[in-house]
Formats: C-alpha cells, structure tokens, sequence
C-alpha cells in the first residue's frame, strides 16, 4: 500500500513538472498558463487554505486542489505541448528539475505584500474609529 501511494505521488510530481514546462511553453493558451501557474505555486506555497495541522482536513485540500488544478490545467494544454513536456519532465534531472528559489521568493513576496495590505487596512479601520482592536467600545 505504501509503494503504490509512494508510485502516485511521483506520478503526481512528475505531472506537475511537465505542466510547468508546458506553461513556460509559447504554444499553451494564456488561460492554461494561468492555471498551471496557480497550481504549482500553490502546490509550492508555504500557506495553504486549510493549515496542514488541523487533522485530516490540513491535508485535505492539498489532496483535492493540487490535483484538481494539475487535471483542469492537463485539459486546457494542447495535447503535443504536454507530451513534449512530458518528455523534457522524464528527462530533466538535477538542478534544472526545480522550480527554484526565484519562484519561492515570488511566492513569499506576494504573500508579504497580501500581509502587509491587511495590515494597513487594519490600521486605517482602527484610525477611522471604524473598528476599536484594542479597547472597549464606548459611546
């Protein structure tokens, strides 16, 4: 049972990977791009929608969404863009097989900028005397 989960979640890495090459692909509809894209940098993503240490459901969604989106993303690609992504994924080995850090710092930079906007908004509900975060409300 281990191996055979073991076998598809490669399976599961190894098409994610070629859905990356073929986004990076000119031939791939921009909508498809868009799609492999928000798959694999959710997939890569140090935040998820449902945190991993709430039981079961913490691993839920990366169960559900990543191969969801690496399926519609499967769809919307012309079929000789994948295959020959598929190719150059079986191919790839070492060093170029990673996304690498650029696309983690992107990742973690977006998040920051989406933090760092809450944040301000926070900030001006409070000054605004729109909300109240750290005191009673009095009037």
């Amino acid at each position: 049972m281990f191996e055979n989960l073991k076998t598809r979640a490669q399976a599961l890495k190894n098409e994610v990977f070629a859905v990356y090459l073929a986004a990076k692909d000119p031939r791939t509809p921009w909508y498809a791009k868009v799609v492999a894209i928000c798959t694999v940098a959710y997939m890569l993503s140090p935040i998820d929608l449902i945190p991993d240490f709430i039981p079961i459901l913490g691993y839920l969604d990366d169960v559900i969404i990543v191969p969801a989106g690496v399926a519609l993303a499967i769809r919307l690609i012309p079929a000789e863009v994948l295959e020959e992504a598929r190719e150059n994924a079986k191919q790839a080995q070492g060093p170029e097989r990673s996304v690498g850090y650029v696309g983690l710092t992107i990742i973690v930079l977006v998040w920051m900028v989406i933090l760092i906007g809450i944040l301000r908004l926070i900030r001006f509900l409070s000054l605004a005397n729109i909300i109240n975060p750290g005191g009673s409300y009095d009037k």
